[in-house]
């Protein structure tokens, strides 16, 4: 009697109910070297797991992608976690990896090395792009966690040192998932809406997985970014993280963090008072200096018979005084004279000078007379004389 026949798919579907039943294949750990490592535009990785005598094909969906702390490589030991079931569609079995870590190393070690690789060979480490700290800042941000200990350490030390200097706190998270976003936002905020002279990030001691927050390469990228100078004071003296490295200045504690960044208010009155008499003894040299130069210049034989050099001076001031006259004088003759001139004539054109070659000016209502139309006959006229005025009647007017 012939069996039940099953169509492709109805096996694929079968064999992959029994892998998805299965306990030991549902919750596996693999281990071996990563081979053929893709990484898919929709950011699924795929990549087959081998050892000696066997391989199998793997994939990691882009959410359990994004959790791993390191780059897979192809080359590298690796332990796999995750599942395995049937791709249906070609009935090939695969690990379904949710989580992935190096094999022999920590899985935190080996992503802090290999960021730190990646961001040495940018050049983010080099000395050429450390800032300085400015001599006497005014005023200091601080990127850290409000409760800890990090910001009562950072703040006493100032007060001690110098209570002048003005301390901004930008709280944030200092570890956790959202820890490196929270910092990042906190150096943007004193570049870009409150201005300080100086920004000290960090926190406590810890483990690596306490301090990562402070190895994220968005917070190293935004350290390099800075336009302000920035001390990294994360951990104790034996800690290590990529901020130290990338940051201006790196403190062992957030205490002498507040060191560098605050100078003493007795250092600087110190240092003020220095200048001052670098100032005064510089002035004294120079003053000595020029006065020996003038004195060798006295002494020159040019200077030797100083009352011959005086008198020589003398007649040149006296000619140049007796010139100066001569021009002033010459200018202020031509002058006299034009105006002589000027005056001759408006005496002439005067109508009063008129009046003694015997002509007279006619007038009537303090108008002048020009011609027989302009007399009323009604009125009388008055005849300016070089002697007197007449005022007479009309009796006729005869027109020529």
């Amino acid at each position: 009697m012939a069996g039940k026949i099953y169509t492709v798919s109805q096996l694929n579907k079968y064999l992959r109910q029994q892998f998805d039943d299965d306990i030991i294949l549902q919750n596996i750990m693999l281990k071996g070297e990563i081979s053929n490592f893709k990484v898919h535009s929709s950011g699924h990785c795929y990549f087959t797991l081998k050892d000696n005598l066997a391989s199998i094909k793997c994939v990691a969906f882009r959410f359990n992608a994004m959790k791993f702390r390191f780059a897979p490589q192809n080359g590298m030991k690796v332990i796999a976690s995750g599942y395995i079931s049937i791709y249906e569609k070609d009935g090939l079995y695969q690990l379904y990896v949710q989580n992935l870590a190096p094999e022999g190393i920590g899985e935190l070690a080996l992503a802090f090395e290999q960021l730190k690789n990646k961001l040495n060979d940018e050049g983010l480490f080099d000395s050429k792009y450390k800032k300085q700290l400015p001599f006497y800042p005014k005023c200091i941000g601080v990127v850290t966690s409000r409760t800890g200990a990090v910001i009562k350490d950072i703040c006493h030390v100032a007060k001690r040192r110098n209570p002048l200097v003005k301390i901004l706190l930008y709280s944030v998270l200092v570890q956790g998932e959202n820890a490196s976003k929270e910092i990042v936002q906190g150096i943007e905020f004193f570049n870009k809406k409150c201005p300080v002279d100086v920004i000290i990030i960090g926190r406590g001691g810890g483990s690596l997985e306490d301090l990562w927050a402070f190895n994220e390469e968005n917070v190293i990228r935004a350290i390099f970014a800075s336009k302000i100078p920035i001390i990294s004071a994360v951990g104790h003296e034996t800690d290590y993280t990529l901020s130290d490295l990338v940051s201006d200045v790196r403190a062992a504690t957030p205490s002498q963090a507040a060191e560098l960044a605050v100078v003493e208010k007795d250092a600087l009155v110190n240092y003020i008072e220095s200048l001052k008499r670098d100032c005064r003894y510089k002035a004294y040299n120079l003053f000595s200096i020029k006065e020996n130069k003038f004195n060798l210049l006295w002494k020159h034989s040019i200077f030797s018979d100083k009352e011959r050099l005086l008198q020589s001076r003398q007649q040149e001031l006296d000619f140049l005084n007796e010139r100066l006259n001569k021009v002033v004088t010459d200018k202020y003759m031509n002058k006299f004279h034009q105006m002589e001139v000027i005056a001759e004539k408006l005496k002439v054109l005067n109508p009063l000078n008129v009046l003694q070659r015997g002509f007279s000016i006619v007038k009537q209502d303090d108008k002048y007379i020009k011609n027989i139309k302009d007399i009323d006959m009604d009125k009388s006229l008055n005849i300016e004389l070089s002697d007197g005025t007449v005022e007479t009647k009309i009796v006729q007017i005869k027109e020529k």
